[in-house]
């Protein structure tokens, strides 16, 4: 069974109504982008800080997969299939896909403001004063800006065993994990899918662009190509 490794990024999750946090402006619903995703905004207001990714669970909490969700999952009948995605929602896991790492964290996970290896399952709002099982606050379970992102290495070594690369719905400019692309072997197949794509077939050898939203791309890619 071929291993098909997929790349997700916020793309993948527009569709089905998440919303992609950062606008044309750099802006994320308003904020400054290092208020409310960096160890430093957390210090300075966390309540700003909760009160935002309380706002993006309850938000999760009321949409579904849609169907490139599902259509990625359905393709484990045929693939040995991972999906590292770059999104922290659950939409991957509600579609079916059951090999799924998650760079930047979770929002339905909470964990201690000492302790990343440590978490929780979290489906409700965090508030000052809710405190981990060792008495410390908590905070969303989400790698934010200067942070390390512990499952890079993981990612990159399976990225390496890829026999086909599908990159959806990302723009392929956030480091480290748009440095994914380069682990794959020479010569491997490598679909992109977007409709504003910002890398060319000149990159690399052997890239498939597919200018769509990730709903007809990934119908596309598995008509055409797959």
């Amino acid at each position: 069974m071929k291993k098909l490794v997929v790349l997700t990024g916020a793309g993948m999750s527009a569709e089905s109504g998440i919303n992609t946090f950062r606008d044309a402006d750099g802006l994320w619903e308003g904020h400054d982008v290092m208020q409310v995703a960096s160890p430093e905004g957390f210090r300075k207001n966390p309540e700003l800080v909760l009160n935002f990714y309380n706002e993006r669970r309850r938000q999760l909490l009321c949409v579904k997969p849609n169907a490139a969700h599902l259509a990625l999952a359905d393709l484990e009948k045929k693939y040995d299939v991972t999906v590292i995605t770059q999104n922290v929602d659950d939409l991957h896991e509600r579609s079916g896909s059951t090999d799924i790492i998650h760079l930047h964290g979770e929002l339905l996970k909470a964990r201690c403001i000492d302790n990343d290896n440590e978490f929780y399952n979290c489906n409700e709002d965090i508030h000052l004063g809710d405190l981990s099982p060792n008495g410390k606050q908590l905070r969303p379970h989400i790698v934010w800006f200067g942070e390390a992102v512990p499952l890079l290495e993981k990612a990159a070594e399976i990225t390496a065993t890829a026999d086909v690369l599908v990159i959806i719905g990302t723009s392929m400019q956030v480091y480290p994990a748009a440095s994914l692309i380069n682990y794959v072997k020479p010569g491997i197949p490598i679909y992109f899918i977007d409709p504003n794509p910002s890398i060319h077939k000149s990159n690399f050898n052997n890239l498939e662009i597919i200018a769509e939203k990730a709903t007809v791309g990934v119908s596309q890619l598995i008509e055409n190509y797959l």
